[in-house]
C-alpha cells in the first residue's frame, strides 16, 4: 500500500450531492438523541418511499444479548427488505430468530476461528440469485466476516471488517483483508454494481469521530486504515461512493453509529461513524436516502444504518452489460456447518481480540 498520509479531504472522493428523496433530520449534537435503552414506541419510523427497497446494517455486538434488549422488536418495526448483521457472535445459525414467513433467504457465516467472537447474518424478502460466505481463502475466511448476494440488477456485500485490535496487534491482518476486499469488489463489479455495506471499522476523516485529535493511532482510525478506505473508494472499474458522507458533507454527530460502553460516550455523544453504505457510482441514481437510526440505541453499541433504494427492472442501465462471474455459488438453503454448540456467550464479557470498550473519556476508541 501507499505509505502514510491522512485521509481527509481525499481528492478522489465524489464532490457531495443533496439528498435525492428522502433522510431523517440529520440534527445538531445538542439534539441527537442519548438513549441508553431501546424505544417502546417507533413511530419516528417513516414509510420508504414509493417503489423502494429498504436494506438496513446493524452490528448486534452479540445476538443473544441484543434479542434481551429490543432487537425484535425493533426488527418488527423497521420491517426492512433485507437485514444485514454483524457481530452475531453466533456458533450456529439461530433457525427461530426471524420467522421463515418474513425472511425466507437466510445466511449466516459463523466464526470457526473461536466460540462467540465476529459473525455475520443476512435476511432477505427477495431471493438472491447466489449466495457466497468469505473470500474463499484461508485464514482470512475463518472469523465469518463476509457474505455476498448477487440480486438482479446489483451484488450486495455485507460484511464487518476486522479491526486493528488493541496497541493496533491486528493491524496487518486489517490490510491483508482490506486488499482481499478490494480485489473482491472489482471482480463483481465486472458483471454488476455493488453496494457494499457492514461495520466497514474505519472512520474515514476526522468528521467521522467525536475526538480524532487523541485517536490517531486508534483502531479505526490510523493513518493506514484510513488511507486504505479512500483506496477502496478509488475502485478499479469507476469510483464507489460512501453514501452518507456523500448526501450529508457536514453532519458529525448525528452521524456517529458507534458509542462505546464505557466512559458515558452515549450520554456525551462520544462517537464515531463506523457503519456504511458504499456504492458503485452507477448506483448512485438509484439511491432514495440514507438513515441513521439515532434513536435505536440500547440493544447494542451501534445504532442500524438504512439505504433506500429505488426498485428497478432488471434490463434497467445501472447493470453491467460484462455476462458472467467468476463468484461460486450456494444455493440458498445453504449452511455454515454447524458448531458445537449453542451461543452462551456472557453479554458482558470481553473477548481477548475483540475487547470492545477499552476507551476513556479522553479516547474513545473501539477496539475490536
Amino acid at each position: 500500500m501507499a505509505g502514510k498520509r491522512t485521509a481527509d479531504g481525499d481528492a478522489s472522493d465524489p464532490a457531495p450531492k443533496k439528498a435525492l428523496t428522502t433522510s431523517s433530520t440529520l440534527a445538531s449534537a445538542s439534539s441527537v438523541p442519548n438513549n441508553k435503552t431501546m424505544p417502546t414506541n417507533y413511530s419516528f419510523i417513516e414509510k420508504a418511499p414509493s417503489g423502494c427497497c429498504k436494506i438496513v446494517t446493524f452490528n448486534v455486538n452479540s445476538l443473544a444479548a441484543s434479542c434481551k434488549k429490543g432487537f425484535k422488536e425493533y426488527v418488527v418495526a423497521e420491517d426492512p427488505d433485507i437485514l444485514c448483521l454483524q457481530e452475531t457472535k453466533a456458533n450456529q445459525p439461530m433457525a427461530f430468530l426471524l420467522s421463515k414467513t418474513q425472511y425466507p433467504h437466510q445466511t449466516w457465516h459463523c466464526s470457526r476461528a473461536k466460540k462467540g467472537y465476529s459473525g455475520t447474518a443476512v435476511f432477505s424478502k427477495i431471493k438472491p440469485l447466489r449466495v457466497t460466505t468469505g473470500f474463499g481463502a484461508e485464514p482470512i475466511d475463518d472469523e465469518g466476516r463476509l457474505i455476498t448476494l448477487e440480486f438482479d440488477t446489483f451484488h450486495l456485500v455485507a460484511c464487518y471488517v476486522p479491526n486493528a485490535g488493541d496497541k493496533l496487534v491486528r493491524l496487518d491482518r486489517r490490510m491483508v483483508w482490506d486488499d482481499a476486499m478490494r480485489t473482491h469488489l472489482a471482480a463483481l463489479e465486472q458483471t454488476k454494481p455493488v453496494i457494499y455495506t457492514g461495520d466497514l471499522n474505519v472512520a474515514h476523516n476526522e468528521i467521522d469521530l467525536a475526538r480524532p485529535d487523541t485517536n490517531h493511532r486508534s483502531p479505526g482510525f490510523t493513518d493506514e486504515e484510513r488511507t486504505s478506505f479512500s483506496d477502496t473508494l478509488r475502485g478499479a472499474t469507476y469510483p464507489r461512493v460512501d453514501v452518507f458522507r456523500h448526501l450529508h458533507p457536514d453532519t458529525r454527530a448525528a452521524a456517529y453509529t458507534y458509542f462505546g460502553y464505557r466512559a458515558n460516550c452515549r450520554e456525551k455523544t462520544l462517537g464515531w461513524r463506523l457503519d456504511y453504505f458504499v456504492v458503485s457510482e452507477p448506483l448512485l441514481a438509484r439511491v432514495a436516502g440514507v438513515v441513521t437510526r439515532n434513536q435505536c440505541y440500547g440493544a447494542s453499541d451501534h445504532v442500524p444504518l438504512l439505504l433506500y433504494l429505488r426498485n428497478v427492472e432488471a434490463n434497467d442501465d445501472s447493470k453491467c452489460s460484462v455476462e458472467t462471474s467468476g463468484t461460486k455459488t450456494e444455493s440458498d438453503e445453504t449452511k455454515d456447518e454447524p458448531l458445537e454448540a449453542k451461543d452462551e456467550l456472557d453479554e458482558t464479557k470481553d473477548e481477548p481480540l475483540e475487547a470492545k470498550d477499552k476507551s476513556t473519556d479522553e479516547n474513545v476508541a473501539k477496539s475490536e
